[in-house]
């Protein structure tokens, strides 16, 4: 029997704590219950305000002989932000435009850095140089394109490109 009594008494004593630890998880919720309470309440003119707000109908309906002028609709267009004109250097309009046909001969361009292609057309001047990058060209060797292909850049840029594969190539 002295078994049962034992298991009987550590039952009893876990019970008890569990019962303890209920009752205080219950007084601390009660208090910090009261301690809220003032803060949020549904009698708030603010919390009643907010409510009615999110559950405000979307629309309205009359009936015949109620008369309600409706509200014109409003359009509003965003301000569209200036355009920030930044001019390439050289070296990028180079990368991002030239850099196809010039980086491996296609078409008949001379390579960037292979003086013996450029020497000839170094000597033509740099500003033949820019006219046929900037208008096209056609000449025995090849086919230039208006500014390579690509008309969204300026005439300053192509410039700069050609000083810079000029630079680069004597």
């Amino acid at each position: 029997m002295s078994r049962d009594q034992k298991f009987f008494d550590m039952y009893s004593l876990v019970i008890g704590i569990l019962a303890v630890i209920a009752l205080v998880i219950f007084v601390v919720a009660a208090k910090m219950t009261d301690l809220t309470q003032a803060v949020y309440t549904r009698d708030a003119a603010e919390y009643q305000a907010a409510v009615q707000e999110r559950i405000r109908p979307v629309g309205r309906v009359y009936l015949p002989g109620e008369e309600h002028e409706a509200e014109a609709p409003t359009v509003e267009t965003p301000a569209e932000p200036e355009p920030v004109a930044t001019a390439m250097s050289g070296p990028q309009v180079y990368n991002t435009a030239c850099l196809a046909c010039h980086g491996a001969g296609i078409g008949g361009a001379p390579v960037l850095g292979d003086a013996s292609q450029w020497v000839d057309r170094i000597a033509q001047g740099n500003d033949v140089l820019q006219q046929h990058a900037i208008s096209g060209y056609t000449g025995s060797a090849g086919y230039m394109p208006p500014k390579g292909g690509r008309m969204d850049l300026s005439d300053g840029e192509i410039e700069a490109a050609v000083d810079y594969m000029v630079s680069e190539s004597q």
